[in-house]
Parts: structure tokens; C-alpha cells; sequence
């Protein structure tokens, strides 16, 4: 089954994701690549974000008596977010044995799988290439333009910094659809 749980992260805000801030931009360089990150937390980074879903799934899954969760988060090719990395993953999984009932009888609990932790975005997007992965019907931007199917990536973001150097790297054409220059401008 199918269930939908309204979760509005913009009331907590902190985040230009969530919240009335510009999402930071970086430029490419004469090489044609993208800078990396600096070794802080980025303002895209949303408070708390997968320990609030990460909460609701298992308790949906608690319900419903499901022994995992799983869960796309990476610490390799990411933003810095504390919670995409394995330790946190660890964490989290030891506190849902702590925190509910099915972990308190059985000393069990509901594991959380995060199978991409470790990947780097060349190795997940080469792994979904040969799972048939449509990734036309992804966008990873943190500043889109439009809405449904027409969407589009800014192209500038680190998110989308990111996903076109794994792109590159893994021999793969890029299907995304980005904002054009002109647009930008």
C-alpha cells in the first residue's frame, strides 16, 4: 500500500530549502569542472531532515511489521549533511531498537539499509544504468525551475555539480534537463 504523510520541513525552515534563503550557486571552471565543497555544512542543509523521515518510516514500519527500512543517503559524493553518513545511519538504527516496541521485545528492531552510503556517484549512477534506471524521470537540483513533468535543473547547484560530474565520470549521458543559459541570464 501506498500512504502519504504531509511532512512541511518550511515551518522549521533553517535551510534554503525550506526556507526564504538562496540556494548557493557554484561556477564552473575554465576546465569545464565544477569546484568541491568547502568543509562546512552548507545553508542547503535541511535541519534534521532523514531523523524526522527516518522516524516516521519506521514507525510505519513498525506498524505494519516490516523488519527494514531503507534509505538513499551517501557520504561520499554529498554536501557535507551529518546526517547522510554511515555513523549516523548506525546511530539512528541503535536508537529505533531503544525507541520502540517491536526492539524492546525481540532486542531487534527495524534495521535501516542505506546501500548507497558508501558509492560514489559514479558507481550509484553506473549501478542504476544496469538496472534499467530511467534517470530522465530524476532531478537531484536543489533550485528548480517549473513543476511536474516540466521541471528542469538550474545546472549551478552543487546538487546538480554533482550528478554531472558522476554523469561524466561514469560514461553515461546526462538526461537531465537543465535551464538554459539564456534563461539564467
Amino acid at each position: 500500500r501506498h500512504i502519504v504523510v504531509p511532512v512541511d520541513l518550511r515551518a522549521i525552515g533553517g535551510s534554503a530549502l525550506t526556507a526564504d534563503i538562496t540556494v548557493p550557486k557554484r561556477a564552473m571552471g575554465a576546465d569545464g569542472e565544477y569546484g568541491h565543497a568547502p568543509p562546512v555544512i552548507p545553508i542547503t542543509y535541511v535541519p534534521a531532515r532523514n531523523m524526522l523521515l527516518l522516524s516516521l518510516a519506521v514507525g510505519l514500519a513498525e506498524v505494519v511489521g516490516a523488519s527494514e527500512v531503507h534509505i538513499g543517503v551517501n557520504q561520499l559524493d554529498y554536501s557535507g549533511y551529518p546526517d547522510c553518513r554511515a555513523e549516523f545511519i548506525q546511530a539512528f538504527e541503535r536508537a529505533a531498537v531503544l525507541g520502540t516496541k517491536v526492539g524492546v521485545e525481540t532486542g531487534k528492531g527495524v534495521r535501516i539499509m542505506s546501500p548507497l552510503v558508501r558509492m560514489s556517484k559514479t558507481e550509484i549512477i553506473r549501478a542504476g544504468a544496469a538496472l534499467g534506471v530511467d534517470y530522465s524521470l530524476t532531478v537531484s537540483c536543489y533550485d528548480p525551475a517549473g513543476d511536474g513533468a516540466s521541471v528542469r535543473a538550474c545546472g549551478q547547484c552543487e546538487s546538480c555539480s554533482l550528478r554531472r560530474e558522476g554523469f561524466r565520470q561514469a560514461g553515461v549521458a546526462d538526461p537531465t534537463r537543465y535551464v538554459s543559459a539564456s534563461e539564467r541570464e
